[in-house]
């Protein structure tokens, strides 16, 4: 279960978001195999100091360069990044993809930084609501992910896990309904297993990302090819994302 908080949150609310959380935590048996915070990049050594001796709790960033060093004023490396304490980091969102003109092969390299610096990749697709509307919804999401990830050999590409966000339901107040979602993330897994085999696309988490909250998240997460969420907005306050968090099966 990731919380992507975005560009939001001075360093004090920061650090008394992630206090909440973990003491709502502490008193329940957390369901997430992991639970992300992902602040923006000033907060990320603190509060990966902050939540350490939290086996469950992670940090994540929300990007990082695609070139390893050098002199490209602003950007942040994945080995910036793995030193502040941090364990993975979001790639190919949405708002990168529209606002920063990322393109698949520019998340393709930020992928490759990532993993050959010893994080974990959070990995984003989807489609615009003009794609879906189209119908070129699968033929969207199978190019960002052959062209981001299928690159990588098997053991690389199974230390990633994938976020479908359908674009028309981020910070919209829609979200995909069950179907949608569960079609979609069995479209992913189907691709995973026509290149990596049944036993790699079986064990990958596919989040789903898109308005989802404590409302909707236990019909979401009960689907059967959706294995947790990326969640914004619900994320910025903490017993909304712990009770997103706790709607996962047992």
């Amino acid at each position: 279960m990731a919380g992507n908080w975005k560009m939001n949150c001075l360093k004090e609310e920061a650090i008394a978001l992630t206090t909440e959380i973990m003491k709502l935590l502490s008193n329940e048996v957390i369901k997430a195999d992991v639970v992300l915070l992902s602040p923006p990049y000033p907060f990320l050594s603190i509060l990966a100091d902050q939540v350490v001796k939290e086996s469950k709790v992670k940090v994540a960033a929300q990007n990082c360069a695609e070139k390893a060093s050098g002199a490209f004023t602003g950007e942040v490396s994945a080995a910036m990044i793995h030193s502040t304490g941090a364990a993975y980091v979001l790639l190919g969102h949405s708002e990168r993809r529209a606002y920063y003109l990322e393109t698949d092969e520019i998340v393709a390299a930020k992928t490759k930084m990532v993993l050959e610096n010893g994080l974990t990749p959070v990995f984003c697709c989807g489609e615009l609501l003009s794609e879906r509307k189209g119908g070129k919804h699968f033929d969207v999401v199978k190019q960002q992910i052959e062209k981001g990830l299928f690159h990588f050999d098997k053991a690389s590409f199974e230390k990633v896990i994938i976020a479908y966000e359908p674009v028309w339901a981020i910070g919209t107040g829609e979200t995909a309904t069950p179907e949608q979602a569960q079609e979609m993330h069995h479209y992913i897994r189907s691709l995973i297993e026509s290149k990596y085999g049944i036993d790699t696309a079986a064990s990958t988490s596919i989040l789903y990302g898109g308005s989802c909250n404590e409302k909707n998240a236990k019909e979401l997460f009960a689907l059967p090819d959706v294995d947790g969420g990326l969640i914004g907005g619900a994320s910025l306050e903490a017993t909304s994302f712990v009770s997103v968090i706790q709607s996962l099966p047992a």
